[in-house]
């Protein structure tokens, strides 16, 4: 059951002002503005949570986090419900993002276990070396503090409330406190009650977590500059992401912005490969584009393929593949009035061709695709840019040297992909050294969109891809953006951390 409040430290709090939620179908619900008042009384109550959660055991955290995916899986039917009518999504994907939002939980209870996270580090000391002698060192991870976490639009399960910046900074024992999306504050609540009842039942202090629902920058804002925050995770838009990073940097005490901002994901197909199955690759890509109306940040919409008959194969097969398919809605109305803009803007770039045009209604997105020469693209800028949703442009470069230079010429991404064959391996040698530079995850042979959620996965990349390429907001690692190396030298064994 729906509340409409705010989750403060243990308690639902609620305020005469509200937004109405606009949900892609079903009813619509009052939820509580949240205020910088609100915000302070979070924080406030995250930095005396963390005198103690700061300090708690591996074990008694991963059962915190193993406890809140129990709780979320026993409102997973109320979840789909809520979250279905908030986003449009089908019931099958809000299944499926529960199932990794709950994974990922458990994996990070287990990872915290085995202690490899800490990185612990210890120099006995030498008290008879000469000519001076060494004290006794040791070294581990230890949590920052409060942590700000605000939610995503396009994943309101995996990458919001309960999502991998909640699980990895709850790990590492520092507090959070979420701003909810407005996209689908609903689907937040549930989700904070869950894991509000996994605070109760494991005894963990009440500061710990709090969300704030609110649909303004008020709360955002109030959050980055609180002075007890101590670092921000963030998915979301450049342009919101970048406002939150200078709030970050310019803050008396700057503290860490891990915005992870989207790209565009390049794949290269290289010749032999396209010649061998250019029309497969093709397909395979409209399939990508199009994945859950394109409203991945891993969504792959830049295909470079050398001009000539195997680039027309490519091109024939994706453009069959998309005007087959239906127009699908988007999860937000902005989100789709955006996507119209960015349609728009492709399509008076110089030299482009519309190969694939749909006119898309509100709340709605129908594939488009475009095709550009190599000469032209590298010109404009514009068509460098992102456009959120289900559509895509084909880069026809003159040949292998245009191509490595479209691949000097792109910015920071989350991944790059090569389609290639045995007799390309001279040529793709020679891009994976400027691939390895843009992105954070280099593929082969693949498509980007779907990121599995494990140990290896790196899911960021340079900037405007994310602004900290030294981190990633998918698999363990992800925890390192929460701690911090700190060095005891010659501690008395009851002084330093149960960890050591």
């Amino acid at each position: 059951m729906l509340t409409g409040k705010h989750l403060i430290a243990g308690e639902w709090v609620g305020t005469e002002a509200t937004f109405a939620s606009d949900p892609a179908h079903g009813p619509s619900h009052d939820f509580s503005v949240g205020t910088p008042a609100h915000v302070d009384t979070a924080v406030q109550a995250a930095e005396e949570a963390f005198a103690t959660f700061g300090w708690s055991t591996r074990t008694e955290r991963a059962a915190l986090l193993r406890k809140i995916a129990d709780e979320i899986d026993a409102r997973g039917d109320a979840i789909t419900e809520i979250g279905c009518q908030e986003t449009g999504l089908p019931e099958a994907r809000l299944q499926g993002e529960r199932g990794r939002t709950v994974g990922q939980l458990r994996l990070f209870a287990d990872h915290i276990e085995t202690g490899a996270y800490l990185d612990h580090r210890h120099d006995p000391a030498l008290p008879d070396r000469a000519p001076l002698p060494r004290p006794d060192l040791q070294m581990i991870q230890r949590p920052l503090g409060p942590v700000a976490v605000f939610g995503a639009s396009n994943f309101p399960l995996a990458f919001s409330v309960a999502g991998g910046d909640t699980a990895a900074a709850l790990a590492a024992g520092c507090p959070v406190v979420v701003k909810g999306h407005p996209a689908h504050p609903g689907t937040g609540e549930i989700v904070a009650q869950a894991i509000d009842a996994a605070i109760k039942a494991t005894g963990t202090p009440a500061g710990t977590f709090s969300l704030i629902q609110s649909d303004g920058i008020g709360v955002g804002t109030a959050l980055a500059q609180h002075p007890l925050i101590r670092a921000v995770g963030f998915t979301g838009s450049l342009r919101a992401g970048r406002a939150l990073f200078d709030i970050c940097a310019q803050r008396p005490e700057p503290i860490p912005f891990f915005g992870e901002l989207g790209s565009v994901n390049p794949m290269f197909v290289l010749p032999k490969a396209a010649a061998a199955r250019g029309a497969e690759i093709g397909t395979g890509w409209a399939g990508s584009l199009t994945m859950g109306a394109g409203q991945f940040c891993t969504n792959p919409g830049i295909a470079i393929v050398v001009d000539g008959p195997d680039a027309d194969a490519l091109q024939a097969a994706a453009q069959s593949a998309l005007a087959e398919t239906a127009e699908q809605t988007m999860l937000t109305s902005g989100i789709s009035d955006a996507y119209r803009k960015g349609v728009a803007q492709f399509s008076e770039g110089a030299g482009v061709i519309q190969i694939v045009s749909k006119d898309s209604a509100p709340r709605s997105a129908a594939p488009n695709l475009f095709a550009v020469s190599g000469d032209n693209w590298l010109a404009d800028d514009s068509l460098h840019d992102e456009v959120f949703g289900p559509t895509g442009i084909i880069v026809r470069a003159r040949d292998v040297d245009q191509m490595t230079d479209i691949a000097r010429a792109i910015e920071g991404q989350l991944t790059c992909t090569l389609h290639t064959d045995a007799e390309d391996a001279d040529t793709a040698r020679k891009l994976v050294p400027v691939l390895e530079r843009k992105a954070g995850r280099l593929l082969a042979n693949d498509f980007p969109t779907g990121v599995e959620v494990c140990d290896s996965m790196v899911h960021g990349g340079p900037y405007p891809a994310s602004t900290n390429f030294g981190a990633t907001s998918v698999g363990t690692l992800s925890i390192r953006r929460f701690l911090r190396p700190v060095c005891y030298q010659n501690l008395p064994v009851e002084l330093l951390p149960e960890q050591v």
